[in-house]
This record gives structure tokens, C-alpha cells and sequence, in this order.
């Protein structure tokens, strides 16, 4: 995905870059898989906002995009692939043979009139974009949009560029390395789709200028540190302070470094190493 850098014509433009968008190859969404998208501004149904920072932007329509992929034995084509507002990555519409249509999440290098296929029987080597059980995949292949529960839908790793890597089987379990660093079992039943998802360079935009956040729906975060202390753990203090503790959110929970995760989850005995966390005053560096 190349990116288009402007000339700095003005304040906005200095800093910023685009999408070219040269994978895609129409403008149009499929009526017929597409639906009214409310705005909620991060209110519940009560009116108490329970997630910040969400308001405004361009209005949207949702693809609904088939995570399941439990179309078996039925090939199907390539139609489109499309932008999706709702995500970062690229969906492509396809077309099996008995007529139906469906959005996937497209792979890089998927193009118009290839064929994928989903099941037991769908080719590993050749085509990315097929789906199957981890159980018949060998291991280190790349892979995206994995199934946490046999039949739940693909949960994990649905992102632009997003990768992930089957490294082990072993007694009905499929160990797979995120793009995180985590590395986690889930159940060899559960699916996956072959490939990296498209859209790669879409972490090196540079979006230049608030206005172009608040057009994708994101409004203004405010420092705790810039706060009232009615406001946030880190506000108040005489001229300009640091906070006077270790970084933490609105309700005190630890900012960098600190374990939130509930030790009691059940999910969490699936881990076996757990994500690289950042802790406060050291520098990032990204597990591959």
C-alpha cells in the first residue's frame, strides 16, 4: 500500500499523509450486505457515556462481514475489494458458485477474480484468503481472524497487517504467536484464514491535523496532569506538575506496566507468554 505525501501547502498538510487506496477497485459497497450504523457519542442506553472520546465524524454504513467462514466445499470468486470504514483493513467481496455474496476480510495479495475456498478440503499451499481448522494447517504458516471457541467466528488478529503464526500442535491444541508477542493455546477445531491481512503501511499514516481525527469520530483526550483534581488522580498541583505518582487512568488504574488483567479469567490459562508490557521511563521495544 503506497502512501501519498503532500507538499506542505499549509500547517496541516506539513505533517500529514494519505492512503493512496491503488488496492482497491470500487467506491460502491454491496447494497444488500450493508447496514444503518446509530451513533452512539460512547453512551449506553441510559445515556451515561461509558466510553470516551467517541462523537461526530462522517456518517457510516456497517459491512457485515462474514468472521465464521463456515461456507464449505463451495468455492467462491473474487468480486471487489473495498474500504470499510468501520476497520483498518481492506474486505473483499465475494461470490460463491450457488449466487450468494459475502464480505471477507481480504489478505495482501488477494485480487479481483481469485478463488477461495473454506473447510477441510480448501487448498493450504496455493490461495491466501482460505479458511480451515488449525488442525490441518502446518505449522508456521501465517495466519489471521482466528476463532477463540470452535464456531464462534474469528476474534483474533482482525487488524491491518495484522499476522499471526501457528508455531505448535500438540494433543488438541494449537499454540499460535500474535502480532502482540503473546503466544496463546486455542483449540486446533478452531479456524483460521491463511495469510497477512492487507493494508499494511496503514500505521505509518501521519494524520497531520485534529481535524482529520475528529472526521473519523475520535474527539479531543486531555492529559490527567492538565486536570482539576475533582477530575483525575494525576491533576491539580501549584504551575505545572508532574502528578506525583506512577501513571494511572481516571479511576486509578495503573497506566503502564501494571497488570490489569483479571487473574481469575478463564481464558487466561490459555497463555503462555503473556504480551510485552511497557513500563513507565523504558523504551518500547516491539517482540516479533
Amino acid at each position: 500500500m503506497p502512501i501519498k505525501v503532500y507538499k506542505p501547502t499549509s500547517a496541516g498538510r506539513r505533517n500529514s499523509s494519505v492512503n493512496a487506496f491503488t488496492e482497491l477497485t470500487t467506491d460502491k459497497p454491496e447494497k444488500s450486505l450493508i447496514s444503518r450504523r446509530k451513533k452512539t457519542g460512547g453512551r449506553n442506553h441510559t445515556g451515561w457515556i461509558t466510553c470516551r472520546h467517541i462523537g461526530g465524524g462522517h456518517k457510516q454504513f456497517y459491512r457485515k462481514i462474514d468472521f465464521k467462514r463456515t461456507k464449505d466445499g463451495i468455492k467462491a470468486t473474487v468480486q471487489t475489494i473495498e474500504y470499510d470504514p468501520n476497520r483498518s483493513t481492506y474486505i473483499a467481496l465475494v461470490q460463491y458458485e450457488d449466487g450468494e455474496k459475502r464480505y471477507n476480510l481480504a489478505p495482501a495479495g488477494l485480487k479481483v477474480g481469485d478463488v477461495v475456498e473454506s473447510g477441510t478440503n480448501a487448498d493450504i499451499e496455493k490461495t491466501v484468503g482460505n479458511a480451515m481448522p488449525l488442525e490441518i494447517l502446518p505449522v508456521g504458516h501465517e495466519i489471521h481472524n482466528i476463532e477463540m471457541v470452535p464456531g464462534q467466528g474469528g476474534r483474533l488478529c482482525r487488524s491491518a497487517g495484522g499476522l499471526a503464526r501457528l508455531i505448535g500442535k500438540d494433543a488438541g491444541k494449537a499454540t499460535i504467536q500474535l502480532p502482540s508477542g503473546e503466544v496463546r493455546q486455542v483449540h486446533w477445531k478452531c479456524r483460521a484464514t491463511i495469510g497477512q491481512l492487507s493494508n499494511i503501511d496503514w500505521i505509518n499514516i501521519r494524520w497531520g491535523k485534529a481535524g482529520r481525527t475528529r472526521h473519523r469520530g475520535i474527539r479531543p483526550t486531555v492529559r490527567g496532569v492538565a486536570q482539576n483534581p475533582v477530575a483525575h488522580p494525576l491533576g491539580g498541583g501549584e504551575g505545572r506538575s508532574g502528578g506525583g505518582r506512577h501513571p494511572v487512568s481516571k479511576w486509578g488504574v495503573p497506566a503502564k506496566g501494571g497488570k490489569t488483567r483479571n487473574p481469575r479469567k478463564n481464558s487466561g490459562k490459555s497463555i503462555i507468554r503473556r504480551r510485552m508490557t511497557v513500563r513507565y521511563g523504558e523504551s518500547v521495544i516491539k517482540r516479533r
